[in-house]
Order: structure tokens, then C-alpha cells, then sequence
């Protein structure tokens, strides 16, 4: 019985470290996709101007800036995009004309994002996979159970070809 009730343990444990790192995996291909769009929005209703930056952070930045209309915008949200900003410095950002709280550093895009999310993607998956081994779920148990599942696919796929 206590042998059983350690594998169930094991077994949760595996799973939280599974879901865990799929969590932080999913999280960092959302920003991605986020930052994604946020170009997207920018570039269907582009304006540009010069700015200055107020404040300067590696994840927020403020700016402040004027608008063609002459209405001075200074996003609650900061700038995308801010890294390598100093304060007091004149950069060209590019906004969206309709929400001029959608600003990003000009020549700046979501590619910026990619090696960030890919990192985070990489260490929790570093760390997920010695857990896993730790809790008793080697890599070959992985690839018996991977190569399992695909034969399984090939066989229902050949066979709905078959059947078709």
C-alpha cells in the first residue's frame, strides 16, 4: 500500500513539473504573439515622431512626445520595446494614430521578443526534464512512449486510408 501511495506521488509530482514547465512555455510564445500584434495595430495606423525618454528600465520606459495634432501623449504603459534607452535621449518612435498609448521604439519589432521567450522556453524545460528523471521518469521511458504513440497514429492514419 505505501508503495502505491508513493507512486501516486511520483506520478503527481511528474505531472505538476509537466504542466509547470508547459505553463511557462505557453506564457512566453503568448508574449510573442502579443508583441506580434501590437506591431500589427501600430503598423495598420502608423504616425511618427521624435520622443523623449524620461525614464529608462530593461523591462519600462517612459516617453513623453507630441503628436501632429499637438496633443502631448505620455503612455501610462511606457514604450515597447525599451531597452538600451538612456534618460534625456531623442528617439524616433513609431505609434498607433488612433491609441497614441501604443508606442514602440521606432525600427524596434517583436523579433526583439523571440530570443527572450526561447530562453525562458529553454530553462524551464532544463529544469523540467532532470526533475522528471528525479521522479522517476527516465528519457528512454519518454521515447518508448513517444515511439508508442506515433505508431498508434500511423496505424489508425493507414487504415482511414484504407477505409476511405
Amino acid at each position: 500500500m505505501a508503495e502505491r501511495s508513493r507512486t501516486v506521488r511520483f506520478r503527481r509530482a511528474r505531472i505538476a513539473v509537466v504542466v509547470t514547465a508547459s505553463v511557462f512555455s505557453v506564457l512566453a510564445v503568448l508574449l510573442v504573439l502579443a508583441a506580434w500584434r501590437d506591431d500589427h495595430l501600430i503598423n495598420s495606423d502608423k504616425g511618427v515622431t521624435s520622443a523623449e525618454v524620461l525614464s529608462a528600465g530593461t523591462l519600462r520606459s517612459a516617453v513623453i512626445f507630441v503628436t501632429p495634432d499637438g496633443e502631448t501623449h505620455n503612455p501610462k504603459t511606457g514604450v515597447l520595446y525599451p531597452t538600451k534607452l538612456t534618460v534625456g535621449e531623442r528617439i524616433n518612435v513609431e505609434y498607433r494614430r488612433s491609441d497614441p498609448d501604443l508606442v514602440r521604439v521606432a525600427g524596434r519589432d517583436a523579433r526583439v521578443a523571440i530570443i527572450p521567450a526561447l530562453s525562458v522556453i529553454v530553462v524551464a524545460w532544463a529544469i523540467a526534464l532532470p526533475l522528471l528523471w528525479l521522479l522517476g521518469s527516465p528519457p528512454t521511458l519518454w521515447w518508448g512512449a513517444l515511439s508508442t504513440r506515433l505508431r498508434a497514429a500511423r496505424a489508425r492514419s493507414s487504415r482511414s486510408h484504407t477505409a476511405g
